[in-house]
């Protein structure tokens, strides 16, 4: 056997590497434009904003759920023993900023 290579056959696959690397750096021009990398730089940052803003509700939400827990019980009855107590504070802290601001305006 012969692995001779005709000079059709050479000049074939020169053409067909040519047109390989024609390819490959057309992929690298694009790849390397500005506005591809500008672009890949928003889609991360955007994607980095949305997994923050997903674990933040997902802590905002846990919390949310373990204060009310605090104050309605598992068949979503208020729990007395707590909301009466609570409500009174925020109407002293509430009477104590009206007296406070009366007092700055004399």
């Amino acid at each position: 056997m012969s692995d001779a290579r005709t000079p059709a056959q050479i000049e074939a696959d020169i053409i067909s590497r040519r047109e390989q690397l024609a390819v490959v750096l057309d992929e690298i021009g694009v790849r390397m434009h500005p506005k591809t990398i500008i672009g890949d730089a928003k889609a991360k940052a955007a994607e980095a904003v949305d997994r923050t803003a997903g674990r933040a509700f997902v802590a905002v939400n846990r919390a949310v759920s373990d204060v009310k827990a605090q104050f309605v019980s598992e068949d979503g009855a208020p729990r007395l023993e707590r909301v009466v107590p609570a409500a009174l504070l925020a109407v002293g802290v509430m009477g104590l900023v009206v007296v406070s601001v009366r007092r700055k305006k004399r």
